[in-house]
């Protein structure tokens, strides 16, 4: 399961909506809304994200979120390393080699710490946009 897939059964549950009812409304089979629940299916499309936003009607930072988790939530993500140094391709590699055993709390810290990762460069970026300014 994606976490895309995850988010949308979630708010597909919690509402009482049936597969079949939801898969109507937006268009789709119930097997396709079933497969990318599951994450048997690639990224949706963003006209499929938009069809999703619009059935739960979710607005701003919520829609905001959903985009972002779908586009995050390929389940056959592919890493491209050439032009980057030997440790990221080393990286990669024992990324794709170990991620099957690695525990939920395992996940969570790498999680976390690339969410820091994040948090510190876009701090480093706005920086240099108002040092940069005239």
């Amino acid at each position: 399961m994606t976490p895309f897939g995850k988010k949308v059964r979630a708010m597909r549950t919690e509402r009482g909506i049936a597969q079949k009812e939801m898969a109507a409304a937006i268009g789709v089979s119930p097997a396709y809304l079933s497969a990318l629940e599951h994450g048997r299916r690639g990224v949706p499309n963003w006209a499929m994200v938009q069809k999703i936003i619009g059935f739960f009607n979710v607005i701003w930072d919520e829609a905001e979120a959903l985009e972002d988790l779908a586009r995050r939530s390929d389940p056959r993500v592919t890493v491209a390393t050439a032009g980057l140094s030997p440790e990221a391709t080393l990286l990669a590699n024992r990324l794709a080699a170990q991620i099957s055993m690695l525990s939920p709390d395992d996940i969570e810290q790498i999680v976390a710490l690339l969410d820091e990762i994040d948090q510190k460069s876009a701090s480093r970026s706005s920086s240099r946009s108002l040092t940069s300014q005239p």
